[in-house]
């Protein structure tokens, strides 16, 4: 909420409404003529919209940003924020496969009317397409044999479920590190199925359009790869890094970073919050 420094009468975004406690937090700041925006491509997290002629919640991906503030006639926003982790409702609805604690079919859809799942992925893709995910998504250094495991194994009957899934790959698993390689294999597929890191990329580009000059953009990020886009994108307005310069060589950049570093969780709310130990938040204002 400091980082998003939100106005009464200001007009904001939360791209990622999941459970709303973000968006809950920012209404109780508004004023009568301020206004946000809820975003969710999740019927689940529609249903629990909230109930307030400040918020308008908006069906949809946060890739068709720039779209539906068009629509609505938004024509800037004072603030953007997007917290790109998974809703806690999506890890523990055992039925969604999101975890790899509880046995469900392989899903992973955050949008269930998508037609791509984690089944799919894992049964129909071919070895190669296969390892390249768990590796580029997952950063995994067994990906390849991975990948060739579950190959084998969809040969004898195909891999439908999350505990047929974790019997293919348990045995290439290191016991020391086994929470966080079968967590980065679940990423991996969560990425793809829901292709999580174009809509990154597309919802980032969109930001610069919509933002008033003065607006802060604030995201969260969880792991290495989106945050690697965030960091590029708010210190050189595009996800590759590239900065541009002017005909005197000086930088012309859109944003200004006001995290020099990005701001992490305390020990204090480690502890009450284990899920937020891997968050790590940036944050710009739009020049």
């Amino acid at each position: 909420m400091d980082a998003l420094d939100v106005r009464r009468d200001g007009t904001y975004v939360d791209a990622t409404y999941g459970g709303g406690g973000h968006s809950r937090a920012i209404v109780e700041r508004l004023g009568p003529d301020g206004h946000l925006y809820g975003f969710d491509q999740d019927e689940d997290a529609v249903k629990g919209a909230i109930d307030d002629p400040r918020f308008t919640m908006v069906y949809g991906n946060f890739r068709f940003l720039e779209n539906f503030l068009r629509f609505y006639e938004v024509e800037g926003v004072d603030g953007i924020l997007a917290d790109l982790g998974v809703s806690f409702h999506h890890f523990d609805d055992a039925e969604r496969g999101f975890s790899f604690r509880a046995d469900a079919a392989l899903d992973m859809r955050m949008n269930r009317h998508g037609r791509l799942t984690a089944r799919d992925v894992v049964n129909d893709y071919s070895e190669e397409r296969l390892a390249d995910i768990l590796h580029l998504y997952g950063e995994l250094p067994k990906a390849r044999r991975i990948a060739a495991a579950i190959v084998k194994a969809r040969q004898q009957g195909g891999v439908d479920t999350v505990n047929r899934l974790l019997e293919v790959v348990n045995p290439l698993i290191d016991k020391r590190r086994e929470k966080k390689e079968l967590a980065c294999i679940f990423q991996a597929l969560r990425i793809e199925v829901n292709g999580e890191l174009d809509a990154l990329r597309e919802f980032l580009d969109q930001t610069l359009h919509v933002l008033k000059p003065g607006g802060r953009l604030a995201i969260m990020t969880y792991h290495s790869l989106e945050d690697r886009l965030v960091k590029n994108f708010m210190r050189s307005g595009n996800v590759e890094g590239h900065v541009e310069k002017d005909i005197y060589g000086r930088a012309d950049v859109p944003l200004k970073l006001l995290t020099s570093k990005p701001v992490v969780a305390d020990e204090a709310e480690v502890e009450a919050n284990p899920r937020s130990r891997s968050a790590k938040l940036r944050v710009a204002v739009k020049l």
